[in-house]
This record gives C-alpha cells, structure tokens and sequence, in this order.
C-alpha cells in the first residue's frame, strides 16, 4: 500500500504517523503562564536533540480551531519548561492532564499531583515523577500553519533532577524507571507489556 500525504487528510496522515512512529516517549512538559497558572501536558512528538548543549526537542500540535496550545503560549511568554519522564504507574494521571481544561485551571490539581520547584526555571516539575529535566527555550520553529500544524520547541537542559530510586551504579536503570511509550490509537507500552487508556 503506498498512501500520498498530498492526497490524505490530515487526521489521517497524523493517524498514519503516530501508527507507525513507535514507540515515542511522553514528554510531561509542566510551564506556567505570565500570571502563574501552572500547567501540565502530555507530548509524545519527543526526542533528545544533542548533548552538546543538552537538549530536547518536542512538538505541539495546534488545537483543531488552529490556536496555539498553553503549553506553547506559556513557553513564549517565560521561555522556560521542565520536561518530566512518566513512569507506568503515573499513566492514568498523565492521560488525565491531556484533557482540554481552561487556561485559568491547573492540570497539577485537576490530577492530583503536586508542584515541585524547579532550582533554575520558574515553572515547577512533577513531584511524582522520578526525572525532570528544567529547560530553558532555544528556539520555537513553527511548522505549517492552522489546524494540525505544529510549534517544534527546542530547549536547552539546565539541570537534571533524578530520583535515587531509578538508579542502579549511579546509572538510571531503565526496569527501575518503568517510562512509557506512545503507540497509535490508545496504545501505550512498556518494557515488558502494553496497555490501553481512553483519552480523559
């Protein structure tokens, strides 16, 4: 089967994409906005981009109206953003903060989760997760325009904050961390099995 993106709607272009670019990581990408509502958000367009400088690159999809998500517009405003690793036993709380609340509504309360301060950006990460790392922006490339486009945010890493509880020899052990994986549809993964969540 040979499928021509020039021909496809985007829903199933994106559809086709996230089917078979797997498995992504989550990128928990926590900011706050200018007048200090926290926010949280769950991306699985995700990737390191080089460790000279330390980097991550992720990508917000735009809503389907063509407007920029939170997450994006409170990255413009402070250009800062900690990106925390979902371990398998906060999936249910990750998939809860990808609903669509109001601006004015904090994903950190809505699913129970609690603020920890960042020690070199002013948006704070995820408590429970057992890694954050704290970034401050590089550069937002936006790709293509109006609904489905998409804000490539690249970050640069300024501290690393990881758990004793995932490292064996002082080396995060990936059985210890337990991350999750993106597939297509409600599909998740793991290391050692895969499971599925209705989006909140």
């Amino acid at each position: 089967m040979n499928l021509d993106p020039e021909n496809m709607s985007t829903s199933a272009v994106y559809h086709t994409m996230v089917s078979a670019i797997v498995p992504r990581p989550v990128a928990w990408v926590s900011t706050v906005s200018e007048s200090g509502i926290d926010n949280l958000a769950p991306f699985s367009f995700f990737s390191g981009v080089t460790s000279n400088p330390a980097s991550v690159v992720f990508s917000p999809v735009n809503h389907p109206d063509g407007s920029k998500k939170h997450t994006v517009r409170n990255i413009e405003a402070t250009r800062q953003f900690v990106v925390n690793v979902v371990p398998a036993r906060l999936a249910r709380q990750m998939n809860l903060s990808s609903a669509n609340f109001e601006a004015e509504e904090s994903e950190f309360e809505k699913a129970r989760l609690t603020p920890l301060a960042s020690q070199k950006v002013r948006p704070a990460g995820v408590k429970e997760s057992p890694i954050q790392m704290e970034c401050e922006l590089m550069q937002i490339v936006n790709v293509g325009q109006g609904p489905m486009a998409a804000n490539l945010v690249i970050g640069k890493i300024l501290l690393f904050t990881i758990s004793d509880d995932v490292l064996t020899a002082g080396r995060i052990d990936p059985e210890k961390l337990d991350a999750i994986g993106r597939l297509g549809g409600k599909g998740y993964c793991r290391t050692t099995d895969r499971f599925e969540l209705d989006r909140a």
